[in-house]
């Protein structure tokens, strides 16, 4: 250890006895940062002898845990002298150590490439960042940008998240908390749709955990977890204490390994569907900087337990593969009261074939019991291609789906019946303005995709013989995000997601399945306090959505920022046998605060 001080406190030495003449400032400098890097690397070179030796000097001991000096940015450390006369570095929380040796600067600078692509950790306290067509500190946690609280080992912990109080109107009532259940717009027989609904919720308050590890300078090793209070347990109400309880939102892994230009996800996470602001890595997606926790219909998204396979080539172009937890919603048409593709017996039987089916179970063990889970064959399989250049980020998808049901003709055996779905895909970024002005688009068609777009459409409904019809459906939306100051974020979506049709004759004549046309639908428009029928079904849902944020305050203090949502919805029903087609719309409008103390 007497020989690394010695290198230490002679290049100290050399650095405080250099006083340059103005002219020669500027090559002074120059060398001053040659210096400090030569220190650094010295430094970190140091620690890793004496991780590799089980050497315990040059460290020191802070509230009885161990603190490793090195490499530090000019904002968050101070040389100081101790009383024997050796300079050292002021304590930093980023580098406490828990059970074992800090990372390494490459260590360091790995485990920040993989998710920020730079080659440098970022600065402690960064200034909150709203440059971005998505940014992280509102639609993510923006904890990749964050310093690390402390280190366990080799692991460097960093928090992410933010405190959020929103106050939620809609122009009908959805008995809907912060997200908003876009396909449930009542039509006007229902007393819903005369009156609004105000909900003040804390419930999109997040909280999040990274933690990272880089066994070699190539290799990093990342665990995220992301948790907000969207749950509601049997116990959960606004009475009084409302008791809505912690979800998983995400929760993955990540091995990354940057020479090889390869990465792998396994874990709860966005699905490869969604669009990215660049690369296709975790936490990069490209999310509306919108409060709603449904974001807004149009968007291409789900959340969903996966496994990722990752190339870049270069950090230009990508290619993505994954494989997600399928879920399938089913539809029929009709009811009690108007010819229903279902007999409505102990068992979904159909009307015009006698054929009873078996299409989703209720939960069971860990799952919940009120809820209906489809009877699935295989994952959904997402592969996406995507290239980076300095204007624009373009991406172009695939997506595979398998439905299976079970069916059985009167007096005939039991036969399984699996159909094939999926579509194709594609978004795009475009920095209009670089720094002021983005382009958004992304859109999604095929079969049998409703379950990745907000407005929840159908994905399937069913053939004569009980095979599952899988529905043809579009989703898309545009959007410009602007940046008139460094403090404020404006911006406006346009979205639609349309259903088309799949039906069939039974032998009384009558149609079956989704978009049908021969359905009485004019009491959809008849208003009655205590409800009426109607058997609409759902044909287009398309909003408008404007909106924006102001940075508040910013400091050592964390952050603050508030923001405004107005979303107006409209929806489209299929016509009737009796000429009628519904439409109904409504108006919701969110004013959020929120604090962000690790920003």
């Amino acid at each position: 250890m007497g020989r690394p001080r010695m290198v230490l406190g002679g290049l100290m030495v050399m650095l405080g006895g250099m006083v340059a003449p103005a002219a020669a400032q500027a090559d002074d400098m120059a060398e001053i940062r040659a210096i400090h890097a030569e220190m650094q690397r010295l430094a970190s070179r140091v620690q890793q002898l004496e991780a590799r030796h089980g050497m315990t000097e040059g460290t020191h001991v802070l509230a009885g845990r161990t603190l490793r000096s090195g490499p530090r940015s000019s904002a968050s450390s101070t040389s100081v002298t101790n009383p024997s006369g050796q300079i050292t570095a002021m304590p930093d929380l980023s580098r406490l150590t828990i059970g074992g040796p800090a990372l390494s600067d490459d260590a360091q600078a790995a485990a920040a490439a993989e998710n920020t692509m730079t080659e440098s950790i970022v600065p402690s306290q960064p200034k909150l960042d709203l440059d971005s067509s998505s940014p992280l500190a509102i639609t993510q946690t923006g904890v990749d940008s964050l310093p690390p609280i402390f280190r366990i080992g080799g692991v460097s912990v960093r928090l992410g998240g933010f405190i959020d109080f929103s106050n939620i109107y809609r122009s009908k009532n959805l008995t809907s908390g912060p997200a908003t259940s876009w396909g449930a717009f009542p039509y006007a027989n229902s007393p819903n749709a005369h009156t609004g609904e105000y909900r003040p919720s804390a419930q999109l308050t997040r909280l999040s955990v990274l933690l990272q590890g880089s066994p070699t300078k190539d290799e990093t090793l990342s665990g995220y977890i992301e948790t907000d209070f969207g749950g509601a347990a049997g116990t959960a109400n606004s009475y009084q204490t409302n008791s809505y309880t912690p979800r998983i939102r995400q929760a993955y892994m990540t091995y990354s390994n940057t020479k090889w230009g390869f990465h792998v996800l396994a874990g709860q996470a966005w699905s490869l569907t969604t669009g990215y602001t660049q690369g296709l890595l975790s936490r990069h997606e490209q999310l509306p900087p919108v409060v709603d926790n449904n974001q807004i219909p149009g968007i291409v998204f789900t959340r969903v337990p996966q496994i990722r396979f990752i190339k870049d080539f270069g950090r230009k172009w990508w290619l993505g593969l994954s494989l997600e937890a399928p879920q399938v919603a089913y539809a029929a048409s009709g009811s009690a009261g108007d010819h229903p593709m279902m007999t409505g017996t102990d068992d979904d039987t159909l009307a015009s074939s006698g054929t009873t089916l078996l299409y989703n179970n209720a939960g069971s063990g860990m799952l919940n019991p009120n809820a209906k889970y489809s009877m699935d064959v295989a994952p959904d399989i997402v592969l996406k291609g995507a290239l980076d250049t300095k204007p624009a980020h373009y991406e172009v998808y695939g997506l595979a789906r398998w439905f299976k049901a079970m069916g059985q003709a009167p007096g005939g055996p039991i036969r399984e019946h699996v159909s094939f779905a999926g579509g194709v895909g594609g978004d795009v970024t475009v920095h209009v303005i670089p720094r002021y002005l983005q382009f958004t688009g992304n859109v999604l068609a095929g079969e049998g995709i409703g379950r990745y777009g907000p407005a929840m459409l159908p994905d399937a409904t069913f053939k004569a013989n009980g095979s599952p019809a899988p529905i043809p459906e579009i989703i898309g939306s545009m959007g410009l995000i602007g940046h008139p100051t460094s403090n404020l974020l404006i911006y406006l979506y346009g979205g639609v997601e349309s259903a088309g049709r799949r039906t069939y004759t039974g032998s009384d004549g009558f149609e079956y399945g989704y978009g049908v046309n021969d359905l009485a639908l004019s009491s959809c428009n008849v208003e009655l306090i205590t409800g009426g029928s109607c058997d609409a079904q759902t044909h287009t849902i398309a909003d408008l959505t404007v909106g924006g944020w102001w940075h508040v305050l910013q400091g050592g203090y964390g952050a603050v920022m508030t923001g405004v949502q107005y979303t107006y919805l409209r929806k489209f029903a299929y016509k009737g046998g009796d000429g009628a087609t519904p439409t109904t719309g409504g108006n919701t409008i969110y004013v959020t605060f929120r604090y962000l103390p690790f920003q």
